[in-house]
């Protein structure tokens, strides 16, 4: 994916598709900090136990059951802005949705005996994010040949995490002299970059429609793409490997904000740390990740920065253990960053290139689902288990849950190595 070269020498910038993907990347990073780090710093200063605030990782099931509704947003017309196409009648009709759902969102006043209107309005962003990524997605793919498909892939995703730090560390500082609302109102205002994007994107062919009858439409959209994915070798163990590679970071992360706070770091000092050292460190591991792919290939940097970004956790409890320390603070987001943004490189490409061009929307609504299913199910756990644990434990127990992961891919390694010709079982 990383090793693939453009169609032509006009650089990236000249091209107007690349910025528009990095501009779609960042509209669909903003909605997800405002239901997970960024929503959970505001509930435990509302002084909602962390068992409570624990509970908030299942509000992002949308993000692990989107490909329930994929082949709907893949099929089905746009009912508005039929005019703009398939892909960009979609992102036309969800997007001013989620920028109004947003702005509620911050408007409610959560407590401890009223936070039943905040989680609600918290699940509807995260479902309309959700519905965003699976059309951005599809948009991505759709738009670029395959040889172009890994410089899109790049700015989609520099996008996408300097969204994450904007809508988290950034909307943190602004929330500290404006208030919550202010913080959620300036973030639903940044999704209109993606609303301009979209505007000013092309709409990609949509592929010819073959005379089908009904049940054939349903066949196509709903069985074939998961039958498709099933004629490989090994892809159970591929799926299981999908699901766990990000359990640890998960666990960890549900947790970090009331880490945080219990140990007396103020939002200015940690929008300070995150919002301008992290997002260098998490662009200086992309371009790492990108490198070690071109080394040693998807594969085996995948397993490398897999146990960088498991080790990476141990600094946590080098935190737990000091306190409240800046400096010792700045190590720990300098170093997670860094292992994150080279593992994430090295994921998205490997689920982008498990993925068949001809079901490709599905299939990669499916595997990036699968990739959060754990901070969605097991991660509302989190709380009780850093409760029960403290945090040290805790860490360390979230640095141990990446091991089987590792193990997999090793596993996976040995049976289908780099550059094996075909990954489909010849059954």
């Amino acid at each position: 994916m990383f090793d693939t070269v453009p169609a032509t020498r006009t650089a990236w910038w000249r091209d107007r598709r690349y910025l528009v993907l990095l501009a779609l990347g960042f509209a669909s990073g903003i909605p997800l900090p405002l239901t997970a780090a960024t929503l959970r710093r505001w509930l435990s200063e509302e002084g909602l136990s962390v068992e409570v605030i624990g509970l908030t990782a299942s509000l992002g099931l949308a993000y692990t059951l989107k490909f329930l509704w994929a082949p709907a947003l893949d099929q089905v017309p746009p009912p508005l802005f039929r005019w703009l196409g398939r892909r960009r009648g979609w992102l036309a009709c969800i997007q001013p949705v989620l920028i109004a759902s947003i702005l509620a969102l911050g408007l409610t006043s959560p407590g401890p005996e009223s936070y039943a209107a905040t989680f609600a309005l918290a699940g509807l962003v995260a479902f309309l994010s959700a519905s965003q990524d699976v059309v951005v997605d599809a948009y991505r793919i759709d738009l670029l040949e395959e040889r172009e498909q890994g410089y899109g892939l790049a700015l989609y995703v520099w996008g996408y995490r300097g969204a994450l730090l904007a809508a988290g560390a950034g909307a943190l500082a602004v929330t500290e002299w404006g208030g919550w609302a202010l913080g959620y109102g300036i973030c639903a205002g940044l999704l209109g970059i993606g609303l301009l994007a979209v505007l000013l994107g092309s709409e990609p062919p949509s592929p010819e429609r073959l005379a089908m009858t009904p049940a054939e439409r349903v066949r196509a959209a709903l069985v074939d793409p998961f039958l498709d994915f099933m004629g490989r070798r090994h892809w159970l163990a591929i799926l299981l490997f999908v699901v766990l590679f990000k359990l640890g970071e998960a666990l960890a992360g549900v947790m970090t904000q009331p880490f945080y706070a219990a140990l007396g770091f103020t939002r200015l000092e940690l929008a300070a740390i995150n919002n301008v050292f992290g997002l260098l460190a998490i662009l200086a591991g992309a371009l790492a990740g990108g490198w070690l792919i071109r080394r040693l290939g998807i594969a085996r940097a995948l397993v490398l920065t897999g146990f960088g970004q498991m080790l990476s956790n141990l600094m946590y409890v080098a935190v737990a253990q000091s306190g409240h320390d800046i400096p010792l603070l700045w190590a720990q987001v300098g170093i997670e960053n860094f292992t994150d943004g080279m593992a994430d490189s090295a994921f998205l490409a490997y689920l982008s290139g498990l993925t068949n061009r001809a079901f490709s929307a599905t299939q990669y609504a499916l595997l990036s689902s699968l990739a959060a299913f754990a901070s969605r199910t097991i991660g509302s756990a989190s709380g009780y288990l850093a409760g029960w644990m403290g945090w040290t434990g805790f860490f360390l127990m979230t640095t141990l849950a990446a091991l089987p992961a590792m193990a997999i891919m090793l596993w996976l390694l040995r049976r289908l190595p780099p550059g094996t010709a075909s990954v489909r079982s010849t059954a």
